[in-house]
């Protein structure tokens, strides 16, 4: 059984203030270049078993490459920013194959090849939230629901199935509009950005890549 949300939100209440988005963010935000290798800013966070975080280079990209077998464990950046501000969340990600077995709506079928989460923490430990993003296993592309742990994080199915598995998709989401899709109202400050691939719960095997990832300005036409 595993929660990432509620351990990030354990991490950043005992760790030192996360770092800000701070300065002339006009032209947006790159998480990590993943020019010199994972940046220390990367801790991970192991739940059972480890997936196998390292940076390489597929398809000339450089990109996180994660491999699990049967465990699950996530790599999460803390970085504090305002979404009114820093508004779109950019990255690509490929995955070898989507997760046997999968099933969004199951605790025992809670496994992804490859997620994408941003964690809103709230004042009170309960009050944090999460935007999950998601390469699904059968949840249909576009929908939402609710994690199958916690109605804290809610599931967004932004690829879904094994038709554009094999190569990279860029992704870009509104996180004012998916927070307000999700949970109904304005989104808080967002305290952290995290990425995970995990098959604990089917005891399968999943490989994906993700490339840097970006926040873009509100500014910025689309």
């Amino acid at each position: 059984m595993k929660h990432i949300v509620i351990c990030l939100l354990a991490v950043l209440l005992l760790t030192t203030p996360t770092a800000a988005a701070t300065g002339d963010t006009g032209s947006g935000i790159v998480i990590d270049p993943l020019e010199n290798g994972l940046s220390p800013a990367w801790k991970e966070k192991v739940f059972k078993g480890k997936t196998s975080y390292r940076v390489t280079t597929v398809d000339g990209r450089p990109c996180i490459r994660a491999e699990s077998r049967g465990g699950a464990s996530g790599l999460f950046h803390e970085i504090e920013f305002d979404p009114r501000k820093l508004r779109y969340l950019q990255w690509d990600w490929r995955i070898d194959n989507t997760v046997a077995g999968g099933d969004a709506t199951r605790k025992s079928g809670d496994d992804y090849a490859a997620r994408v989460y941003v964690v809103f923490p709230g004042f009170f430990f309960w009050q944090t939230r999460a935007l999950n993003y998601v390469w699904a296993n059968t949840l249909p592309k576009g929908k939402i629901i609710e994690n199958a742990y916690t109605s804290h994080a809610m599931m967004i199915a932004v690829e879904s199935g094994p038709e554009r598995a094999g190569r990279f998709v860029t992704e870009r989401r509104d996180l004012v509009a998916d927070f307000k899709a999700a949970f109904g109202e304005e989104p808080p400050a967002a305290g952290a950005v995290a990425i995970m691939t995990d098959t604990d719960d089917t005891g399968g095997e999943a490989t994906a890549c993700y490339g840097p990832i970006r926040l873009l300005p509100a500014t910025k036409s689309y």
